[in-house]
């Protein structure tokens, strides 16, 4: 099968091109790390790079939280004018095939249960409660405390910013496309992917690279809030492979279908904080309080449908994960 893959020189895209060649298929990589005229957004590019083509991984985006709505133009651009482009040349050229990098950011917070209201959605958290060190989200009916659980593909979404927003739109318009071209769409919802070949010292690359480029220069890593968010880390040979079966797969056509994609195993970041610190030999790490105001709290995933859906499971466990990351070479963007 020969396969598009836009972004194929990033961090995930590069492992989902192995992958695919690993498997025997032919991985065509279009990203303007290699090329600067392989712009996603640019309709005569992609067509030329569809050319032969029977699928297409979408790779490609501008990623991170956004800086407020100061930058909403260029994320909107890069992810969501990027995927129309992407999508009316591949309904041109008749490519009925699409996987797309898609993010648990969608959710916005995870599943909370509230002893007496049972599962409950809450708000935003409040700035001032943040500031006061109260992190975690109280039930919106009652004040009490909540027990954070596994999110499944079915709830409801709410993105909290810039980023999320455009993420969403992507299976939207990958959606919509679908069901004007009767082709198979699949949006793997990414959780906190790591590995090596991640970026260093950028904003948009995640904390598990703040972590490390941090041990690198021989600096503590500095954990936000109180180190106790949940959040799912998976490696990115699964995401990888999860990719490959999503490819291979026989997909529903004319919807798209959404799947987690996570390890199944949740960490708290401080954990994770220690485990690659202690992995490195660095510095402990220091939990210092401060906060980002379009974090959420607890985010983990249940990939059920991934595995029972594609034959799919993770083969990389947290500890063998975070040794390997904490020697793992990075690049520089």
């Amino acid at each position: 099968m020969r396969v598009l893959v836009t972004g194929g020189a990033g961090f995930i895209g590069s492992h989902v091109v192995t992958a695919l060649r690993e498997r025997g298929h032919e991985a065509v990589v279009f990203d303007v790390r290699e090329d600067p005229g392989a712009d996603v957004r640019d309709p005569a590019a992609v067509r030329r790079a569809l050319s032969g083509a029977d699928a297409v991984c979408h790779q490609a985006a501008m990623v991170g939280l956004g800086d407020g709505v100061a930058d909403a133009a260029e994320y909107v651009s890069h992810n969501d004018l990027g995927t129309a482009v992407l999508l009316a040349a591949m309904a041109e050229a008749g490519v009925r095939r699409l996987v797309l990098a898609g993010s648990m950011v969608v959710y916005g917070e995870g599943r909370y249960e509230c002893p007496r209201h049972g599962v409950v959605r809450p708000g935003p958290r409040a700035l001032a409660d943040l500031r006061a060190g109260r992190f975690e989200p109280p039930c919106p009916a009652c004040g009490a405390d909540l027990l954070p659980g596994l999110v499944g593909e079915d709830a409801p979404t709410d993105p909290r910013n810039v980023y999320a927003t455009t993420k969403l739109a992507q299976e939207h318009l990958a959606a919509a496309w679908a069901r004007c071209t009767g082709g198979s769409a699949v949006s793997l919802r990414y959780h906190n992917v790591y590995g090596p070949g991640m970026p260093r010292d950028t904003p948009y690359a995640g904390v598990a690279s703040f972590f490390r480029s941090a041990l690198a220069r021989g600096e503590a890593p500095r954990v936000y809030e109180d180190g106790r968010q949940r959040r799912d880390f998976v490696h990115v040979r699964d995401v990888a492979e999860a990719n490959l079966a999503a490819v291979e797969a026989s997909s529903p056509t004319g919807a798209l279908t959404a799947y987690n994609t996570g390890s199944g195993d949740p960490h708290t970041v401080g954990e994770m904080a220690r485990a690659l610190a202690a992995a490195y030999g660095g510095p402990e790490p220091v939990v210092t309080g401060e906060f980002r105001l379009g974090d959420v709290r607890h985010i983990t995933a249940d990939s059920a449908r991934l595995r029972d859906g594609l034959g799919w499971k993770p083969a990389v466990g947290f500890e063998e994960g975070m040794a390997e990351f904490a020697r793992a070479g990075m690049r520089a963007a």
